[in-house]
């Protein structure tokens, strides 16, 4: 016999309000509640078992409490229409606008016009605008002749085109004060040596001139200053050798492509014909040989170049004499390929030749230094070169620690004031023009706006780079200052103020 289940079914009694104690609660008895949770007079814990409800319902009042506290004292929102600051709107104001549009800006004289019209609601014509300009014109260059040149210890030289006119710049290195900044009609030796003869007249007389290799820019340094080494750039002396490399290895990835195509077509003929085609293999012969000297050539090459970079032209590398040897040495062999017929190499080794005592102008000076260190510090020349080499390591080389440990064994007290010594001289040896070269692309933005330039606004872009502070820098002793305070030492006012302004301020 089938016993069947019972269908009927055992329901669970549904809970009602008076399971739930929270639930009964009045909205004025969860006020209290939070207010007794907030003051802290009574724990959690406590005012939960008073009530009859979970820790976390109490938690749950006192976060909803703390919320609208938060609101209720929560400074009222901003209106966009509210206003902030007044300005004493004056035609002084208006003038110094209209110079901030210009110089901080990069506003053209029809971008000041629209500016007028569409913010404040004023007409300023074209000629006001060209007027403003000639005024502070008139202080910029009695401020830019104010500024001794004494204090440029390397003035790095460079030249830009606009509308094909060039337009000579000079820099220091240390503080990127620009001393020179002229448009000529010409760049030959002649023009830059009279306009370097007329800045002697303000002091200046640097231990080294710093540039590119322009014929017409180190004949009139030579003129100049006949007494004063005029350094190559090793970026520009580094840039060709760099373009050999990279045609070489297109040649070599060439050559294997070219082997590679031939190698398919002989297979293909030996599968059709069951033979091979002796015009193929010959051919195919010649590509491998081709291939071959195409791929040690660049290798070497890229080899050479490499020791160009990391030991001849580099901070840390050798002294003087053995950086002239390997230097020569690296000559020699791209000599030695060129006789095999790669031109390139035959112009490279004819450039690296010509320029060798300017590229390695900077490592006398280095020298020089490092023995200076070393005499003052009473160590060998030798431990002052191990600790610059240390100090060009990445963080994450263990060599500079290890380096590093040994030397503070043999140098014990010194070792902290010499490492800092080295570090100091490594930042202040310049070997590229690189600070001028920035310059030159801040300028580009502003001949953009501009077909002709002229001499009264490139004053006024000489003041305006030579005095305006730096809001941030790199090198810390810069933040804050101007390219002017960081030359001479001296603090001065505002550039506007330096132009007859008084830069508004809301206190």
């Amino acid at each position: 016999m089938c016993i069947l289940p019972s269908t009927s079914s055992t329901v669970a009694p549904t809970p009602t309000a008076a399971s739930y104690p929270a639930q009964l609660l009045e909205p004025e008895q969860r006020q209290d509640l939070a207010v007794q949770a907030l003051s802290g007079t009574v724990t959690i814990t406590a005012l939960a078992e008073q009530v009859g409800v979970s820790r976390k319902f109490v938690y749950q009042q006192l976060d909803r409490a703390q919320q609208a506290l938060a609101e209720a004292f929560a400074a009222p929102a901003a209106d966009d229409d509210d206003v902030l600051l007044e300005l004493p709107v004056t035609k002084k104001w208006l003038r110094q606008n209209v110079l901030s549009l210009l110089l901080h800006c990069r506003s053209s004289y029809r971008g000041v016009i629209h500016h007028f019209h569409d913010c404040l609601g004023c007409h300023v014509a074209l000629g006001t605008i060209h007027n403003i300009v000639q005024d502070a014109v008139a202080g910029a260059r009695a401020r830019n002749a104010q500024v001794p040149l004494s204090a440029v210890d390397c003035g790095l030289l460079d030249e830009i085109f606009q509308a094909q006119r060039p337009v000579l710049v000079g820099v220091d290195a240390a503080s990127t004060y620009c001393f020179l900044l002229s448009q000529e009609s010409n760049r030959d030796g002649v023009t830059w040596g009279v306009r370097l003869l007329e800045l002697q007249d303000r002091g200046l007389a640097p231990d080294a001139f710093l540039a590119d290799f322009g014929s017409g820019l180190r004949a009139g340094c030579s003129g100049a200053f006949a007494g004063t080494p005029c350094w190559g750039d090793v970026f520009h002396g580094l840039q060709p050798a760099v373009a050999v490399v990279s045609a070489l290895e297109q040649q070599a990835y060439a050559a294997l492509a070219a082997r590679d195509e031939l190698e398919r077509q002989a297979a293909r003929y030996r599968q059709r014909h069951g033979r091979a085609n002796l015009s193929l293999s010959a051919k195919l012969a010649r590509a491998k040989a081709q291939e071959a000297q195409a791929i040690a050539v660049a290798d070497d090459v890229a080899t050479l170049v490499d020791w160009l970079r990391e030991e001849v032209l580099a901070l840390d590398g050798p002294a003087a004499a053995d950086r002239r040897a390997l230097y020569d040495f690296i000559v020699a062999e791209l000599r030695d390929r060129a006789a095999q017929g790669e031109r390139r190499l035959r112009s490279l080794s004819t450039f690296l030749d010509n320029h060798r005592d300017q590229l390695l102008g900077f490592a006398a000076q280095l020298g020089r230094d490092l023995a200076e260190l070393a005499a003052r510090f009473h160590v060998p020349v030798t431990t002052c070169r191990a600790l610059l080499r240390l100090q060009r390591l990445r963080d994450a080389d263990p060599r500079r620690w290890q380096g590093a440990a040994e030397l503070r064994q043999q140098l014990h007290g010194r070792f902290h004031d010499l490492h800092e010594a080295v570090q100091h001289l490594a930042q202040h040896t310049v070997r590229a023009s690189s600070l001028v070269e920035n310059l030159n692309s801040r300028l580009r933005n502003y001949f953009t706006l501009r077909r002709h330039l002229g001499a009264d606004y490139l004053a006024l872009l000489q003041f305006f780079f030579n005095h305006r502070r730096f809001d941030r820098s790199e090198c810390p002793e810069r933040a804050g200052q101007s390219p002017a305070e960081l030359l001479t030492g001296q603090t001065h006012p505002h550039w506007l103020a330096l132009l007859g302004y008084q830069p508004f301020s809301p206190n």
